[in-house]
């Protein structure tokens, strides 16, 4: 390899290094399909508003969107903001890590899935949805990864300097995540206790990622304002 060759590799590998925290997926994937696995006794997550919740397979629809809202949010961030970048990804990754700890600490699930085939009816959201069933379990639910990334994601996106002004962004994205977290129990794929939670947790993990950096940026504004 050529020297300048050499020299743009390492300014492409400088430029991009913030990357190397990504490996964590890695280790949460080993995590999760361990105790997907593994967990074949669990507590059972229920309340008594989860009976009048409907099973609806149109929230299928937002239920996978949620892999390209996550994906495409963190990618953006990657190759645009390294301090939002950071940011969302300490948010998903603390939280993440403290679900699949409470997962293994204390092994929940749920008995709330339908009986596909006595709905009476077939289409493709149906054909999706069975898929889904047959390839995830019941287990590993509260608090909800699902709807706590789309939190998470919200508030990075919220946050944002460079979004927060884009009115349609910022609109699209919270109807998203709305519904996202309404497809986790319109599919019966969560408890409404496992959606409660995860809001709970979302809200711990802001205090601790973004509050001290808003309150750094206020005390430099402070001072900058003090010397005019």
């Amino acid at each position: 390899m050529r020297s300048e060759d050499k020299g743009k590799l390492k300014q492409l590998i400088n430029k991009y290094r913030h990357a190397v925290i990504l490996v964590y997926f890695f280790f949460y994937m080993i995590w999760f399909t361990y105790l997907e696995r593994s967990v074949t006794k669990f507590s059972p997550v229920y309340s008594k508003l989860d009976e009048y919740i409907p099973f609806m397979e149109i929230f299928v629809i937002p239920y996978f969107l949620w892999f390209a809202y996550i994906f495409v949010t963190v990618a953006y961030f990657f190759f645009t903001s390294k301090k939002d970048y950071y940011k969302c990804c300490a948010f998903l990754f603390i939280g993440m890590t403290i679900c699949l700890t409470i997962y293994t600490l204390w092994p929940n699930g749920h008995y709330l899935r339908v009986n596909i085939d006595s709905l009476g009816r077939d289409n493709i959201f149906i054909k999706i949805v069975r898929m889904l069933y047959s390839i995830d379990t019941s287990t590993n639910v509260c608090p909800s990864i699902h709807v706590y990334n789309s939190i998470g994601v919200l508030i990075a996106i919220r946050k944002s300097e460079r979004l927060r002004d884009i009115k349609w962004l910022q609109v699209s994205a919270f109807i998203l995540t709305v519904l996202i977290c309404m497809s986790t129990v319109f599919l019966k794929q969560h408890s409404i206790l496992d959606v409660l939670s995860a809001i709970a947790l979302s809200i711990i993990m802001y205090v601790i990622v973004y509050i001290p950096a808003w309150n750094r940026q206020s005390k430099t504004a402070d001072r900058e304002l003090s010397k005019v």
